[in-house]
């Protein structure tokens, strides 16, 4: 996997002259694909915003406070402005397309970029999303061909999928999936919750405790509260810790199954065929998996190769939080120090969280043009 979205060196940077020049080549390819141009404040709101980035991002947002406007930030990404935007009142169906600087804080990357370029195109169709992502996909392979990358998928659905086929609990299932894209913490949670790894000694007497008192009679002996927690929340996980004791484990043949498909790297047809097979004691997966052979169809109807193209169920778990469906990327499989060259996905829930009760499937992604100039130009 590519590491996460990061610049190159700010001192190996191209020229800002010739970036800005390919960011407005690559909009006008979007906008000659069909897409309307849009422009997103480069200040935002951050309210919510923050809450929808990954914690990566939101750990790197620029963030300021306006008199009026309350707690703002520069813009870290396009996606989230343009869905605001088409939720407020956009056309369906409706492509659109942006180019301009987004800012990301970069301490613990040294000497990186903290402003730098995208161009993107948006795509919201409820017609055939397979489709949708078929054409989002065709149409950056087609523009980014000339620097030879390496194009690799996946499917955040099927891991989502697996997560609510297991056989235990809403809370940890709920749990596993606000992780999935934290693949430290959901491996710690999976071991636990399988128990391979049993609870910690502070874990065990607070749960040994609550045999015998209430969570607030517990708290009352404790002592004064310290901390910024409510009495009522930490009443609250008290009692999802000693319910969640009490769950038994999952079993070991759902651990294996849920491992396997998180550990599935190949050519597409290859890992469809496999979950196929894994579909047959996983049932969960089966709408997922056949969405996958859909999305291969439309994929060869555009012409890609999808004999060679790479499908690997974990991509995607690094980036951004709001992609729930197909993800892709394009990377210089020469320079595996660089970010990705361009990155997308399909992210229908967030239409659904902006949305004010409306939703409609999305697909999307970015290129990074300071990277393509500097990966045709040698700079890098």
């Amino acid at each position: 996997m590519p590491a996460r979205d990061m610049d190159i060196p700010a001192d190996t940077l191209p020229e800002r002259a010739a970036v800005r020049a390919e960011a407005a080549r690559l909009l006008e390819r979007f906008l000659a694909a069909g897409a309307q141009p849009v422009e997103t404040e480069i200040l935002q709101p951050a309210g919510t915003l923050l809450d929808l980035y990954g914690e990566d991002i939101r750990a790197r947002a620029y963030v300021t406070a306006d008199p009026l406007e309350g707690e703002m930030m520069l813009r870290p990404d396009f996606t989230v402005p343009v869905v605001q935007m088409h939720m407020a009142g956009g056309a369906e169906p409706a492509r659109y397309a942006y180019a301009g600087e987004v800012f990301r804080r970069q301490e613990h990357h040294g000497a990186r970029a903290r402003e730098y370029f995208q161009a993107g195109f948006e795509l919201f169709a409820r017609d055939d999303t397979e489709a949708a992502d078929a054409e989002v996909f065709a149409l950056f392979a087609e523009m980014l061909a000339p620097l030879g990358l390496r194009a690799a998928t996946g499917d955040i659905g099927i891991l989502r999928a697996a997560v609510e086929g297991l056989s235990t609990s809403p809370a940890r299932k709920a749990a596993l999936l606000r992780h999935i894209w934290r693949p430290r913490r959901f491996r710690a949670l999976l071991d636990r919750f399988g128990g391979r790894v049993p609870p910690n000694e502070t874990r065990k007497r607070l749960i040994a405790s609550l045999g015998h008192a209430t969570p607030e009679e517990l708290m009352a002996s404790a002592g004064p509260m310290i901390g910024l927690r409510e009495p009522g929340e930490i009443a609250a996980r008290a009692r999802a810790l000693a319910q969640d004791a009490a769950e038994p484990p999952l079993s070991g043949s759902e651990v294996e199954t849920l491992d396997d498909v998180l550990g599935l790297r190949g050519t597409a047809p290859v890992a469809l065929a496999h979950l196929r097979d894994v579909a047959v004691d996983l049932p969960a997966i089966g709408g997922a998996v056949e969405r996958l052979a859909r999305r291969l169809d439309a994929l060869a109807a555009r012409g890609i190769d999808v004999e060679t193209l790479e499908f690997e169920a974990s991509h995607g778990r690094s980036t951004l939080e709001y992609y729930d469906g197909f993800v892709f990327s394009f990377v210089a499989e020469a320079r595996p120090d660089l970010p990705p060259v361009a990155t997308g996905g399909r992210y229908d829930a967030l239409t659904r969280v902006l949305g004010q009760g409306r939703e409609i499937p999305a697909v999307g992604g970015v290129i990074r043009p300071g990277l393509v100039v500097a990966l045709r130009e040698g700079i890098a």
